[in-house]
């Protein structure tokens, strides 16, 4: 009788401990479903790096944009930034040398 009552009572544990393993919290398909997650996070991780990468050099190339734009206006437009002062020096032209029109067509004489 009493080999009954222990093995009664070791079934009893195992079946508690099988109800632990397969539906509380810390069970095999939570634990499968946790790692799903797991896999689905990461990967959007990635995807938003890469993201981060493409928007970084966008960034990048609107600064360089924006100061070769700077520059140009500087440079043609004659652009002044607040607390500065433009200065303009201006090269003097020599005068354009007199060049014969040598395109004009030779008159013809006659003979009398």
């Amino acid at each position: 009788m009493m080999g009954r009552v222990i093995f009664a009572v070791l079934v009893l544990m195992f079946l508690g401990l099988q109800y632990k393993l397969w539906f509380d919290k810390g069970s095999v398909p939570r634990a499968h479903a946790l790692e799903q997650d797991l896999a689905d996070l990461k990967a959007k991780n990635e995807d938003a790096k890469q993201k981060n990468a493409v928007l970084e050099a966008d960034v990048r190339d609107l600064e360089k944009a924006g100061e070769a734009i700077e520059e140009r206006a500087r440079s043609e437009l004659g652009m002044v930034k607040k607390g500065e002062t433009l200065i303009q020096v201006k090269e003097l032209q020599p005068p354009a040398a007199s060049i014969p029109n040598t395109t004009a067509a030779p008159t013809a004489q006659k003979k009398h």
